[in-house]
């Protein structure tokens, strides 16, 4: 039985508003909707929305952000790579709307320029900053990450940015700053989804210090070799490739030092679903679906064999120290 979920007023969407029926039906459920005649209405929407990020839904060649190969450790995975055509066709950005065509078809409206950040809270150095200065405190590095959804679909994506630790250090944290809280853009004149209700606006995530400072936690400028697509979270965002997708927000406006846990968005409307840390973890399943294995975008089709879901999304040598001694089933 699917729960809707109501709190402080938010309905929490159905499976079907959310993602892909390919996404969330086992393969049995699937034989059980042909036999009953409802596969191909699915089939059609799986199809379609295929269409579009084969071919219907090219964006424009962006401007190229030159940047070098990162020497960090586990930050260039030697995996296959998502094709740019999938990555920014097939997205989750519910600013513009639940159904993963949404973005690239609705995001031209985002304005990114100009744009600025603004840093406060627990900082020596508050202040708002231009996207342009902030661009030039660290050293642009290409990096290729394994993104995971929590729906269970995942790629393989070379993303430009810097070391969030380096934008931290330059603001001088105060020492009773434990969490950083990161706010991001809500525009009603411009990101159509803001209307549909979902979440309460605007959308709000955070990282424990000592996550945000590791090195393989990402300020994200572009992807690619571009400059990042409107439709990927332009013109910054967060990426953090050990945790599901939504917890790298999009369109950052505001960073804020706390000394409390932020509530921070998907946990706010549902708690018993979404967890403050997110960590990719097989062992733990959202409620209506398992997080065991995983289908890479761009590895066949709707009955192709998944793959299994790797711990920590496959960076569990590099960030399983900063969990030692939790019980990640409860810290979820």
């Amino acid at each position: 039985m699917l729960i809707r979920t109501h709190q402080d007023g938010f309905i929490h969407p159905l499976s079907s508003e959310i993602t892909s029926p390919e996404v969330y039906a086992t393969r049995r459920q699937l034989l059980r909707q042909w036999t009953a005649g409802a596969a191909a209405a699915g089939l059609s929407v799986w199809a379609q929305r295929e269409a579009f990020a084969q071919g219907g839904g090219v964006a424009a060649k962006l401007a190229a952000l030159p940047a070098t190969q990162s020497q960090i450790q586990g930050a260039m995975t030697v995996e296959k790579l998502t094709s740019q055509q999938d990555a920014t066709t097939y997205n989750n950005f519910y600013e513009f709307g639940t159904d993963k065509s949404d973005p690239a078809r609705k995001a031209h409206t985002l304005k990114t320029s100009p744009w600025s950040i603004e840093v406060e809270g627990l900082v020596k150095k508050p202040t708002r900053f231009n996207l342009e200065d902030i661009m030039k405190w660290g050293a642009m590095q290409e990096r290729i990450y394994r993104m995971r959804c929590v729906e269970g679909w995942s790629m393989v994506i070379p993303w430009i940015g810097y070391s969030l630790s380096d934008l931290i250090r330059r603001v001088e944290p105060l020492p009773s700053a434990k969490y950083v809280e990161f706010i991001t853009q809500a525009d009603p004149q411009t990101m159509p989804g803001l209307r549909g209700g979902y979440l309460d606006w605007p959308y709000v995530e955070g990282l424990r210090m000592d996550e945000a400072m590791h090195p393989l936690t990402l300020l994200t400028f572009g992807m690619y070799g571009e400059v990042l697509p409107k439709q990927n979270g332009a013109p910054v965002r967060l990426v953090v490739p050990w945790k599901y997708g939504f917890k790298s927000g999009k369109s950052i406006v505001k960073i804020r030092f706390v000394e409390k846990q932020p509530l921070v968005s998907w946990e706010k409307a549902a708690p018993q679903e979404y967890g403050f840390y997110s960590n990719v973890n097989p062992k733990v399943d959202h409620p209506r679906w398992s997080q065991a294995s995983e289908r890479r975008i761009g590895e066949g089709g709707l009955l192709d064999k998944k793959r299994k879901t790797l711990m920590f999304n496959g960076y569990e040598a590099q960030v399983a120290s900063l969990y030692a001694g939790m019980d990640l089933a409860k810290n979820f």
